[in-house]
């Protein structure tokens, strides 16, 4: 039985993924901010975590770490004139420095796991540029650079790979989907013709977690009806 730690599993993608992991046996250490204090069912343990903090305490992690996922996130939609330098800030501190020290705690106890996986999550709108977007995107993108780099200074002992989803539906895309109207629009946007679901990305997450992900790391995975790739009428 895998022990893996979920940084945000209070909501959306982080909450949907422990609540599959549990399912399928793992013991599921999972961590919540600003989120409910109640955690998924099932989960074996659940702790208040402020990445932000330079003093954050992982003292509940588990001896063995078999698997971590990075699930904080926040989208801020703004011209980019509106936006100020210190916004960029705040968003890296969360997306890429959270991350970095979550990562940083985690790998002693990654290296007593057999097979151990990390996963981290960025944005279609890094690799297709969208209005309004630069704050998410600049940060993003520096999650796909730490990705690759720590997938090439870990091997071959620890994997590391990122998804990147388009638009989904949980509550951090709730003003973008808030009307009938505005999710037909964005279902229609894709090829697949529907809004992504917490439970899409969740599954490749525990894939690329698992050990049936085996040979797979250094990618960054587009999870994202296809919007990335395709043109499709």
């Amino acid at each position: 039985m895998r022990n893996i730690v979920i940084i945000g599993a209070s909501s959306g993608i982080g909450r949907a993924l422990a609540q599959q992991l549990t399912q399928e046996g793992d013991h599921v250490y999972g961590t919540y901010n600003k989120g409910s204090i109640q955690g998924p069912e099932g989960l074996t343990g659940y702790s208040h975590l402020d990445v932000l903090n330079e003093e954050a305490d992982f003292s509940f992690l588990p001896d063995t770490i078999d698997g971590l996922a990075y699930c904080p996130d926040a989208v801020t939609l703004k011209p980019f004139h509106r936006l100020r330098p210190e916004d960029f800030m705040a968003d890296y501190k969360l997306q890429v420095l959270g991350a970095i020290r979550s990562i940083q705690a985690s790998l002693p106890k990654m290296k007593n796991s057999p097979t151990p996986s990390i996963v981290m999550f960025s944005t279609v709108a890094v690799q297709t540029g969208f209005n309004f977007h630069s704050m998410v995107s600049a940060s993003k993108g520096a999650i796909e650079g730490l990705t690759r780099a720590l997938a090439a200074e870990l091997a071959p002992k620890i994997r590391v790979n990122c998804i990147a989803p388009s638009v989904t539906d949980t509550p951090l895309a709730a003003s973008l989907l808030n009307t009938p109207e505005k999710r037909e629009a964005s279902a229609q946007r894709h090829p697949l013709k529907r809004i992504g679901q917490a439970e899409d990305v969740a599954s490749l997450a525990a894939f690329l977690l698992s050990a049936r992900s085996g040979w797979l790391t250094g990618q960054v995975i587009h999870a994202d009806g296809g919007i990335s790739s395709l043109r499709a009428s």
